[in-house]
């Protein structure tokens, strides 16, 4: 991996207090080199005081604005600080670390956004009935908008460039897979080269889901129908 790429690692969080502080803890021990913020979206329990004990710059949103309102903060951030490189990881500890230099060198050699897949051979993490029939829709989408084959689009773990984060910056959706779908979207109709490396998911540390099983799945149908309307977009 290229030394002197700058890195930052944006940790959105709603109420993630039990977790938090490991998750910055081994961030900051996979990529020492790494600078690791936290935006606080709208939490009520410790979980800003948590993450900057155990290191982290954090950043507290007022109100809960969602992953995608969270994420917007850190590229804005990135952007004006000029970092090369923003790495997402989840605070609820189901990312590990570790994975985040696989998808840091994987940028190193020519892409612009990479996913971390869930379903690419690493690990055992599976999907069921209705929700895994519309998560092979949005990624069979995708991977023709794309150019490759993707597995995993709805990956909550990713690296993006530098020309990237300057789009992101400037505009990025917040709604529920806006952060996901939408984004990757945006990146491969504008020529971004798009990539995934497989990744294997821990059980989750603390905290709860943001969106429930039924409620997920009615929001995936939902980014099925935008993404296809957006295909046939000129």
């Amino acid at each position: 991996m290229n030394g002197e790429r700058r890195v930052l690692v944006v940790v959105p969080a709603l109420n993630e207090a039990a977790s938090i502080g490991a998750v910055v803890t081994e961030v900051r021990a996979a990529l020492p080199f790494a600078d690791v913020l936290v935006v606080d979206d709208g939490s009520d329990d410790a979980t800003s005081a948590r993450a900057h004990a155990a290191g982290a710059t954090v950043a507290r949103l007022p109100y809960n604005l969602g992953v995608g309102g969270a994420m917007r903060l850190g590229y804005r951030y990135a952007a004006a600080r000029a970092y090369d490189t923003v790495v997402q990881i989840d605070a609820d500890g189901q990312h590990d670390p570790r994975y985040a230099r696989a998808l840091c060198e994987r940028l190193d050699r020519g892409a612009d956004l990479v996913i971390g897949a869930r379903f690419a051979g690493e690990g055992d993490y599976a999907v069921h009935g209705p929700r895994r029939w519309m998560m092979f829709l949005l990624s069979t989408a995708l991977s023709a908008l794309a150019g490759t084959r993707l597995t995993d689009v709805t990956s909550g773990i990713r690296a993006v460039s530098r020309p990237l984060v300057e789009v992101f910056a400037a505009q990025y959706p917040v709604e529920y897979l806006g952060d996901t779908v939408e984004t990757l979207a945006m990146a491969a109709r504008r020529g971004f080269c798009v990539r995934q490396v497989p990744v294997a998911m821990r059980a989750r540390t603390g905290g709860r889901p943001s969106q429930r099983p039924l409620r997920a799945c009615l929001l995936l149908a939902r980014a099925v129908m935008v993404l296809m309307l957006a295909l046939i977009r000129r």
